[in-house]
Parts: structure tokens; sequence; C-alpha cells
């Protein structure tokens, strides 16, 4: 039997994300217009549960306009989660377990569920929050795009078009000035976007974190290309990467934080080979912006999504797309394990056939 909704929330947390407007978006006119329901806005991540005077009311007024906008109206956080809250005192770092209270003030703003729009870490939280009692519905968020129970996040189409637009800009002037450029994407644990970008912005090296590789593996690559008369080159390095021990001098690479693998790798490239090298990081010039036409449909679909299993009652359940259908599965299906890139994947041979290379022997 249908549960009898009246109020539902919306949630997001961890990093913007192009399109996460036009989820919310589609889910309020969703649910008011279809359902006559009414929407609760939870700002900052799942800081709005703790502190419930951090809510907000949605309606269909106070969400037009908002499908282009990037980032969210909702706010966001990376550090709020509600079962290791962290939090300063007189000085120190205390831990603090406030999952009872978000269920508590759940009840309290009379949520008959809550929509959780995240990546792994978020739907995560929110998995474990369901498994309290209160009854949650999951949307998948993550640039990334490395969750494994769905073929694409939004969010990632339009990072995509960010970097390749980048790397079309970098490949003029590095051929004006004979340069090696080095663009560092974002890519954690996945290098879908380096991937992506790289073939279509026509990289010459393609660094993954699936795939280990050497310096002078990277650094024979642009000999070859140097003997054959061309006196530039373009290096997309996803952040994640994994450095080899040792530099080219033989010294171990210092620990990277994103921002930094691209500015070493660059600096090898420069010791080995003696090229001018320029290093460019993207960083979170790929999270803002306007969603892509391909974003802003795919979000929307999930938005109403999202409305229609809560009307069934399909709670502990994530929307997803697959073969171009929009579906469900269980949270603990879509957090259990990240989508990386395969190696020896269609994509990667595709790339190697082009001439690109990976930085391994191949």
């Amino acid at each position: 039997m249908a549960p009898n909704i009246q109020t539902i929330g919306i949630a997001n947390g961890g990093g913007d994300c192009p399109g996460l407007n036009a989820v919310i978006r589609g889910a309020v006119r969703s649910a008011i217009l279809g359902r006559g329901w009414r929407v609760i806005g939870i700002q900052d991540g799942f800081d709005g549960l703790i502190w419930p005077e951090r809510t907000m009311p949605l309606t269909v007024e106070s969400i037009a306009g908002i499908l282009p906008r990037g980032g969210t109206i909702l706010g966001t956080t990376n550090r709020g989660n509600p079962f290791r809250y962290r939090v300063d005192k007189d000085g120190k770092k205390e831990t603090h377990d406030y999952s009872l209270i978000c269920c508590e003030n759940a009840r309290k703003l009379g949520l008959d569920a809550l929509i959780v729009i995240g990546g792994d870490g978020t739907l995560t939280i929110a998995r474990d929050l369901g498994r309290m009692g209160i009854p949650i519905v999951g949307v998948p968020k993550t640039i990334d795009n490395d969750l494994s129970a769905t073929e694409v996040t939004f969010g990632f189409d339009t990072a995509l078009h960010v970097a390749t637009d980048a790397i079309d800009r970098l490949h003029t002037t590095a051929e004006s000035h004979g340069r090696v450029m080095v663009i560092e994407v974002m890519g954690r644990n996945a290098g879908w976007i380096a991937l992506h970008s790289g073939i279509a912005g026509g990289a010459d090296v393609i660094l993954i974190p699936e795939i280990p590789f050497t310096i002078e593996t990277v650094c024979e690559k642009l000999r070859e290309r140097a003997a054959t008369g061309k006196k530039f080159s373009l290096v997309v390095v996803a952040e994640g990467v994994k450095l080899q021990p040792l530099d080219p001098e033989g010294n171990p690479f210092p620990a990277p934080r994103p921002g930094q693998v691209g500015i070493l790798i660059g600096d090898a490239i420069h010791k080995l080979l003696k090229k001018d090298v320029r290093i460019t990081v993207l960083g979170h010039i790929q999270r803002g912006g306007s969603p892509s036409p391909f974003d802003r449909i795919l979000a929307t679909r999930f938005g109403v999504e999202a409305i229609e299993l809560i009307a069934r009652g399909e709670f502990g359940r994530m929307v997803c797309l697959r073969a171009g259908e929009i579906e469900s599965v269980p949270i603990d299906e879509a957090v259990g394990e990240t989508r990386l890139v395969n190696p020896r994947g269609s994509m990667v041979r595709a790339a190697r056939a082009v001439g690109i290379t990976f930085g391994d022997p191949g």
C-alpha cells in the first residue's frame, strides 16, 4: 500500500555539482504540482537536521529560475557527517554523534520522507539514517562519474565540457610557444574526466589512477613527438594518480594533495627533458557554472523519479540511469563499489589506437 505522504525534505551533501538545482527543481515541481505535497529544503548538507532552523520551505515560486544555475540553493558541505560531527570546543576538536538528533528533528519537521542527493559518502550517511528510521530516497551526484550503480551521474558532462574547452585553449598556446602543457583535472579515485577530456581534446598523454605510470615512459612519448617535429605536447592528469616512489633525481615524491599533482609531474618532466613546461590546475572550475543541457535533463529526470519512489513507498533506494532509462537500485548497492576505468576497456583501447600513451609500457 502506498504511504500517506504530506511533507518531504530535500538535502544535498558533499561537493557542489552542476545540476543540483535541476534535481531540486524537478523534485519540488513534481511533488507540489503532481502530488500536492509540502517540501522543505534542508540546508548545508545534514546540518539542517541537526539545527532545524537551517531549513527553508521550497515552493514552485521559490525555485523559479534555478534550472540553469550552478551550485545549489540549499548550500552544501563535505564535513557534516552527523555520526561523527566535529566541533571546536575550547580550541580543541571534539567528535559527536548527532544522528539521533537528526532523526528526532526529522519527526519534528513532519518529514514523511527525505531525498538525499550526493556521492558515495553522502549516500552512505543517508543509508545509515535510513536504518534508524528516516525514509530515504537517494539521488547520485558526482562529477567524477564513479558510482557503479548508474551509467552516468549528472555533473560529469558539464565537467567534461569545461575540461575539454580548457584543453582546446591550451592546445593553441602550447603549439605557439612549443611548450609541454600539463593539465590537472578532477578524479580522486577514477580517471573518467581525464580519459574523456583527454581523448576529446587530443591529448598526447593521459594519466589516470587506474593505470600505473612512470615519468620516464611519459618523457619517452614526448621525445618521440619532438623527433617527428612536434615541438609541443599536452599531458592530462587526474588528481588521484599514483605517483611512482622516486622522482627523476631519485628522491621520494612528496605526498601530493589535489592541486599539487600536476605541478609535481610538470616539474619532473622539466627535469628530465629540460623543456619549457606549464601547468594548469582546473580545480573547482570544473564544479562551477551552468550545467550542460544533458545534465539539466538527467538531473530533472532523477528528481522526478525520486518523487515516484516516495509515492510508491520504495525507500532505501537510489535512482539511476541504465540503458537510457531511469531505474532504481538499493542504496547499499550504490555505495558498495567505486566505478573505475577499465585499463583494458574499449575507451582506453581507442585512446591507445590514436597514439595516446598512459605512461605505462602499454
